[in-house]
């Protein structure tokens, strides 16, 4: 009988090898997905991690902003601080010059207070003398010479009053503020209690006081201010004669002015044709004035004008000036204007008026 022959390969083994090969590939899928998971998650927590880093880059960026434009701002307000510190520390040396100024000028006037007292006495006593001696007639011959119009000698000392009716203009322009141009730039933009407290304005001040002692008590007087237009000092006060004897009229103008604050341009041709609309037409003019003249009839946005131009102007207001007047100038010369004395010198001496250039101390 022939032996079965025996295959070492059969199903059975192919089964077991195929099911060991399925159980394999089937760990490693196993194990592929899981370690899949643990990096999708591990990318998960750094994508976490890397959003909240940036949150905090983008907080921080913020906030480096805000801090650089405090420093900014901090910056600026200290400079600020330091030129307004540069500013005041400026504003007091000037208020002390100015003070220093005031003080100089109070010992001088009471010096010169005391030399008239002293006068005053000795022209008493000089008196008494005369008094004291014989009132006889001299002999023919010996009488003292009287010169005629004694009054009128005294454009030596001032300027004389001596017209019906007067017309004092004062020039209330900015310039009056100061001699000095880049000082009147200055006090152009400061407060209006410093521009009244100028030194110059107040001598303007002082210098019309002076003209109010000196009107005739019989005569007749308009006190007239003029910047770019000319008007009476009294606001609403119509434009006409006022007697010199009314006090309390004249005690009203003069107060006006002290409330001035001078601003804006010089216009002579509004001042003279003020004058000349004057009814009837004044007999002597007095003119308070510092320099010719930077504007004409009408106010222009002018930023500079040179000497040439300011000449025309004063030539075109001279051509509405009330004709046949004398015009008395007090003149109070501004630096570096050359022109200004001489052309006021001649309109003075063509009128027959008088020019005054006052010491810093008159009246």
């Amino acid at each position: 009988m022939r032996r079965r022959r025996t295959d070492a390969f059969g199903m059975s083994f192919l089964d077991c090898i195929c099911c060991g090969f399925g159980a394999v590939i089937l760990f490693y899928v196993m194990m592929s997905a899981r370690s899949g998971l643990r990096l999708v998650h591990s990318s998960d927590q750094l994508q976490s991690e890397i959003n909240a880093l940036d949150l905090e880059v983008r907080a921080g960026t913020e906030r480096l902003a805000v801090l650089r434009n405090s420093l900014e701002k901090t910056q600026t307000d200290s400079a600020s601080a330091a030129a307004g510190a540069a500013r005041l520390a400026l504003e007091v040396r000037e208020q002390r010059e100015q003070l220093s100024s005031y003080d100089a000028q109070s010992l001088a006037r009471r010096e010169r207070l005391e030399q008239l007292k002293a006068d005053v006495r000795s022209l008493q006593e000089g008196d008494r003398r005369l008094q004291a001696g014989s009132a006889e007639a001299a002999s023919p011959g010996q009488d003292v010479h009287v010169l005629p119009n004694p009054g009128a000698r005294r454009y030596i000392t001032g300027i004389v009053l001596h017209g019906k009716r007067i017309a004092i203009l004062v020039d209330v322009s900015a310039s009056m503020l100061h001699e000095d141009l880049v000082s009147i730039l200055r006090l152009r933009n400061a407060d209006d209690a410093t521009k009244r407290r100028a030194a110059k304005w107040r001598r303007t001040i002082e210098i019309v006081n002076w003209m109010a002692t000196q009107l005739p008590p019989e005569g007749k007087y308009q006190i007239l201010g003029f910047n770019t237009k000319a008007e009476p000092l009294v606001a609403g006060s119509p434009a006409a004669w006022l007697d010199a004897a009314d006090a309390p009229a004249l005690a009203r103008n003069l107060q006006a002015l002290r409330t001035v604050v001078p601003r804006d341009g010089t216009s002579l041709y509004n001042a003279f044709a003020a004058a000349k609309s004057l009814s009837p037409l004044p007999d002597q003019i007095v003119l308070i004035t510092d320099g010719l003249p930077t504007q004409g009839k009408t106010a222009g946005p002018r930023k500079y004008i040179d000497a040439g131009a300011r000449a025309h102007l004063f030539d075109d207001a001279l051509a509405v000036l009330p004709p046949n007047v004398p015009v008395d100038v007090v003149l109070l010369p501004m630096k570096g204007d050359v022109q200004a004395a001489h052309r006021f010198w001649r309109l003075a001496r063509v009128t027959k008026g008088t020019l005054l250039a006052p010491s810093k101390d008159w009246p």
